[in-house]
């Protein structure tokens, strides 16, 4: 077989992009840069036929873009995967083309992309959230109320909040406390306490606001089922559920700090802070697995470290 060069290949598997594959501009332009980069790392390795390359060689080069050199500054994770697709693609292109016997790129995956943390708003900031809405002659004010309420209360998902019907609400009472049956992904159904705070919300809205709602809906609508109502009667929309607290959060100055799972997000956080087991957490949002829930705990790290900074007898020097 003779010699293949990596520049040959990657005009080789470019074009095949381009003309069999039909690969939109950004992304030929992409995944050039990439191998471009690729290449110059094989040239410095002294690699000049694609043959040559090993398994340890791809690695390599995924090692070398996270840590940079002097002409380039270290990739995020993100990048670095970027790249490491556009070269598992070239050597699977290479062996498919008849270019190479093997395929060593095969068992290199790209790197994990950073753990995001969810974003979560002190107390105080929910509580300006919550209290938002203003002055509660409004109707819709009390329904947005009671909404913010629910939402910070349960944990639950916008699109579980207003999938809501009456019936899925037990109010309670002063002793048992309310619960509300949530549907979550999956159509998996779970049923979490209702905070007292949140039940008087609802139970404002259900009895000042809802009534008056309902009646601008049709005869055969949604008045008897859905818990949150929109100014014509019908069932409030995930959309129009995420304007309101982006509504709210610009009333209590909060701006860009705020996105449609932030009290979820909030609530787990705030349980997680003050003592609650990870596993009831897990139960509360709906997760299948505790490893979902346990990304909450890397939210409290900075107090587990000020507590043990102030505790420990040798945290300081």
């Amino acid at each position: 077989m003779s010699p293949v060069t990596p520049e040959l290949a990657i005009g080789a598997f470019l074009d095949h992009l381009a003309v069999e594959r039909g690969a939109a501009a950004n992304t030929l332009a992409s995944y050039r840069r990439d191998l471009l980069r690729y290449a110059e790392y094989l040239e410095r390795l002294g690699v000049r036929d694609v043959a040559q390359v090993d398994t340890a060689v791809v690695t390599g080069f995924a090692s070398h873009l996270r840590e940079g050199d002097e002409d380039r500054r270290p990739l995020a994770a993100s990048s670095t995967a970027r790249a490491v697709v556009a070269v598992r693609g070239l050597h699977r292109f290479a062996l498919r083309d008849g270019l190479t016997l093997g395929d060593p790129a095969r068992a290199v995956r790209p790197p994990p992309a950073a753990r995001r943390l969810p974003k979560a708003i002190p107390l105080e900031s929910v509580e300006a959230l919550l209290a938002a809405p203003g002055p509660l002659e409004n109707p819709l004010a009390v329904r947005d109320r009671a909404l913010l309420e629910l939402l910070y209360g349960t944990g639950a998902r916008i699109s579980e909040a207003v999938g809501l019907s009456v019936d899925d609400v037990d109010l309670g009472d002063s002793r048992s406390g309310g619960s509300v049956l949530l549907s979550g992904k999956g159509g998996k159904e779970r049923r979490v306490p209702l905070g007292r705070y949140a039940a008087v919300a609802i139970d404002d809205y259900l009895v000042r606001s809802r009534p008056g709602l309902a009646s601008n809906g049709p005869e055969t609508g949604t008045r008897a089922g859905a818990l949150f109502l929109n100014a014509r009667g019908g069932r409030l929309s995930r959309q129009s559920a995420w304007s309101v607290m982006r509504s709210a959060a610009q009333k209590a100055g909060l701006g860009e700090e705020i996105s449609p799972h932030t009290l979820r997000h909030s609530f787990a956080t705030h349980l997680l802070e003050r003592g609650a087991d990870v596993r009831v957490v897990q139960e509360l949002l709906g997760h299948s697995s505790v490893t979902t829930t346990q990304i909450y705990t890397l939210v409290t790290i900075d107090q587990l470290r000020e507590v043990y900074a102030a505790a420990h007898p040798r945290a300081r020097r």
